[in-house]
């Protein structure tokens, strides 16, 4: 079906002999309840500046349920997205690194920049880059090994050769 057929939804409501509510709520929960410490943690700190507290005590978070999927920032309002299995079954540096990244996400999100251009592959878009550049940095200080943090470096939505473009962007390429 497309819209020629059923040109709104009225009709097609009417021609099915169902109603759909589209004014679906999204739940969300503060930040802080669930992710304590983080305006205490420097990459945090660097990310939010003098506002840290303020920004991680307003944002909010959504748990999604799926074994699909980890984290993300929500392209409408700049909330957290995360997957309920991610954060109950991930290794926990992996969460803590996954929350960093993200929360580089809000902040290029409240700095108004666009999250998902289709203008470049996802390993190659800056606001990737920029994200995983101050995620590694993370990881190194917190004492994961360089070939942790290329293992963390990848994820099933990238190829071998994406796997190794995002490597070298973000200084572990070693030739």
């Amino acid at each position: 079906m497309n819209r020629e057929t059923y040109p709104n939804d009225s009709e097609a409501s009417r021609l099915l002999g169902v109603r759909i509510n589209r004014d679906a709520k999204t739940v969300l929960f503060p930040f802080t309840d669930y992710f304590i410490g983080f305006d205490k943690v420097e990459a945090v700190r660097s990310i939010f500046g003098d506002k840290t507290r303020e920004v991680l005590q307003n944002l909010k978070v959504e748990f999604f349920s799926s074994k699909f999927g980890y984290m993300g920032v929500s392209d409408v309002d700049g909330h957290l997205m995360v997957s309920s299995y991610h954060l109950s079954k991930s290794d926990f540096r992996v969460l803590y690194l996954d929350i960093i990244h993200e929360l580089y996400h809000v902040k290029q999100f409240m700095d108004g920049r666009e999250l998902f251009s289709t203008e470049f592959e996802y390993v190659d878009s800056p606001i990737e880059i920029e994200a995983y550049s101050h995620t590694v940095k993370e990881a190194q200080r917190i004492g994961m090994s360089k070939e942790e943090i290329i293992e963390y470096l990848k994820v099933e939505w990238i190829d071998d050769d994406s796997h190794k473009r995002l490597i070298k962007s973000v200084g572990l390429a070693t030739t």
